[in-house]
């Protein structure tokens, strides 16, 4: 064991001494960063992304989360734009008045006793190219519906916002064993 952090120790020492320039391969910011030419496959929406949305954005879209596991219908009406488009994992393709969405998404709840979500992650994500700001979302959610019924699954959703509101939801699910 000492053998082990001796040499960890060792190596970060020469690590800290290196006064050569580290060039990071991690994403980045700069929307200047250029993409191989030699791939095989030409993005078709966009590669220009950064993590340019702003925090305001960020806090509303996981306050979605929060409303519908606090089955505020209100709070996630008053994060939609007019008009939505959604993408269900069940393959349901909906462009509706958020009146609508609510009313369908309401229904639904109304059938559950609780909801607990896991939230495992989200990233921020702006294609500079198309001027169009995302917050991408990993979390497991559990619903206990009133009849007894537990439906427990992993989701990835992806949420479009413009202007502060969310215009796009598209979710995407794997039930859990």
């Amino acid at each position: 064991m000492r053998k082990i952090f001796l040499g960890l120790f060792t190596g970060i020492i020469l690590l800290a001494c290196n006064n050569a320039e580290v060039k990071s391969t991690s994403a980045t910011n700069d929307s200047t960063a250029k993409t191989p030419t030699d791939l095989p496959y030409t993005a078709q929406y966009s590669s220009n992304w950064s993590d340019n949305v702003s925090d305001a954005d960020l806090k509303m879209v996981l306050n979605t989360y929060k409303d519908w596991t606090d089955a505020n219908m209100p709070g996630l009406e008053n994060a939609l734009a007019d008009t939505v488009t959604l993408d269900m994992s069940s393959g349901v393709h909906i462009v509706k008045p958020k009146a609508e969405i609510i009313k369908l998404w309401k229904s639904y709840r109304d059938s559950l006793s609780s909801v607990n979500i896991k939230m495992d992650a989200w990233h921020k994500m702006y294609a500079t190219d198309k001027k169009d700001g995302y917050i991408v979302t990993w979390y497991d959610e559990t619903d206990s519906f009133k009849d007894g019924r537990v439906d427990s699954a992993s989701y990835h959703d992806i949420n479009q916002v413009k202007d502060g509101k969310i215009i796009w939801y598209s979710q995407y699910k794997r039930p859990k064993k």
